[in-house]
């Protein structure tokens, strides 16, 4: 299980899954309600995040990367949740990530100090932020990725106007399909303008993320990860060589799709510098999914791609599903149809429809056989299911569904509510998706 909510807040109502005509109350004593999302009291739809899955997959995934020779920086874009970030760091992990530099204040806001910013900032508008932000930050051990030589130029200019202000550790970045230098040569730029900062920047290493190379065929996408990787590879030899042999390194790669190619490649460039840490940047990994991940985690096993203890095993069996959505059946118009309280405003459909794997009524759990009821469709508010008419389906019945895409699901919930092992709400856990 994980430990509770070191944030003070408070729950009321307005939250969504808190029991209509509830008053405010501290987050930290929710596990004291005893409320069960099937039991009726709770107001549907909710989310809930299996603790004992999501601690499973962190031990798993973090023991995969020590036998590997690789640390981790857990994106916490996936839940912006700074107690769950905090929940990862303190069962090993090297530091967190973040996508911008709002998202960087929420984690800093948190304690969380030592930070990627895994994107370019911008321009002088943007240079000029992250300088406030580290002003407002003194002890933040943050790194921040640059992709061309005007953002290079941009945050030298900002700091040298601000020689209060630490050196700020910097990570090229070589890209396919986003961000991120295309060739050697532009990668040896940046370089050069970060070196030629007069000591306000840091060349601190090297960074790409793989998932954004992806393309049509598996073959296109092996040999456009394959030749990222190796362009990240050659750009970190460049940087060593100039930098010399005593800086210390570090090469960051790896979403939680391809994170085996990156070890793959990466883990053997790092070991043998003996002066540098590969740093993944995986996140939605922690919470899995029955879609788009579970998918990815299939792939992954084709590929042979996931060891333990010298021995390939299955991902896809070794992961579990965290997240849940519950839902009320609103209504049976059809003999094959439902519609339940479900829509486009509460749960991910980018990378796939929920899918259903448990029923309730009364609090119950009602056996499940035949053909599973299908959602079809979304609408804002409703989920529109296709099922057998003979299907014993009914109105006021809770769905228990499996998402596909768990970071385009968490961002529409303020509260994630972590259950225990028997589904009984246990925590409360604040986002911060802005």
């Amino acid at each position: 299980m994980l430990t509770g909510p070191r944030e003070n807040f408070m729950l009321d109502d307005r939250i969504r899954g808190v029991p209509p005509g509830t008053t405010a109350f501290a987050g930290s004593t929710i596990g004291s309600k005893g409320w069960h999302p099937a039991d009726g009291a709770m107001s549907l739809p909710v989310l809930t995040l299996d603790e004992q899955a999501f601690a499973g997959n962190r031990d798993l995934f973090f023991r995969y990367l020590r036998q590997a020779g690789a640390e981790i920086a857990p994106h916490a874009k996936t839940p912006m949740a700074p107690d769950l970030a905090r929940a990862l760091l303190d069962a090993g992990a090297w530091g967190t990530t973040v996508a911008d530099i709002r998202q960087a204040s929420v984690m800093l806001d948190a304690g969380l100090d030592r930070l990627i910013i895994a994107n370019e900032v911008g321009g002088k508008g943007g240079a000029s932020r992250l300088a406030m932000l580290v002003a407002a930050n003194p002890q933040a051990d943050l790194h921040v990725f640059a992709d061309s030589v005007a953002s290079v130029d941009a945050l030298a200019g900002i700091w040298r106007a601000n020689d209060v202000l630490p050196p700020l550790r910097v990570l090229v970045e070589t890209g396919a399909g986003r961000g991120g230098a295309r060739t050697l040569g532009d990668a040896e730029a940046i370089i050069d303008a970060i070196l030629g900062s007069a000591g306000r920047l840091v060349a601190a290493g090297v960074a790409t993320y793989e998932g954004a190379a992806g393309r049509q065929t598996q073959a296109e996408t092996h040999a456009a990860i394959s030749g990222l990787l190796d362009l990240t590879a050659d750009a970190f030899a460049v940087l060593r060589k100039r930098v010399g042999a005593d800086a210390p390194l570090i090469v960051s790669a790896g979403g939680s799709v391809f994170f085996d190619r990156v070890v793959s490649v990466l883990a053997p460039t790092v070991a043998r510098d003996g002066n540098a840490r590969l740093v993944l940047r995986s996140g939605a990994i922690f919470f899995h999914d029955n879609g788009v991940y579970d998918r990815a985690m299939a792939a992954v096993d084709e590929r042979h791609g996931f060891a333990l203890d010298g021995r390939i095993v299955s991902a896809r069996q070794s992961f579990r599903p965290a997240l849940r959505l519950w839902a009320e059946v609103l209504s049976r118009p059809e003999p094959g149809t439902a519609v339940c309280g479900m829509g486009m405003r509460d749960v991910s459909f980018d990378q796939g429809y929920p899918v259903m794997l448990g029923r309730y009524r009364a609090g119950a759990p009602l056996p499940l056989s035949g053909p599973l009821p299908t959602v079809i469709k979304l609408n804002d508010q409703h989920a529109f299911l296709s099922l057998a008419p003979e299907s014993q389906l009914a109105v006021g019945d809770v769905v228990e569904f499996g998402i596909s895409h768990p970071c385009t699901c968490l961002d529409r919930y303020r509260v994630i509510f972590g259950v225990d092992e028997k589904g009984h709400v246990n925590n409360a856990f604040p986002t911060y998706f802005g």
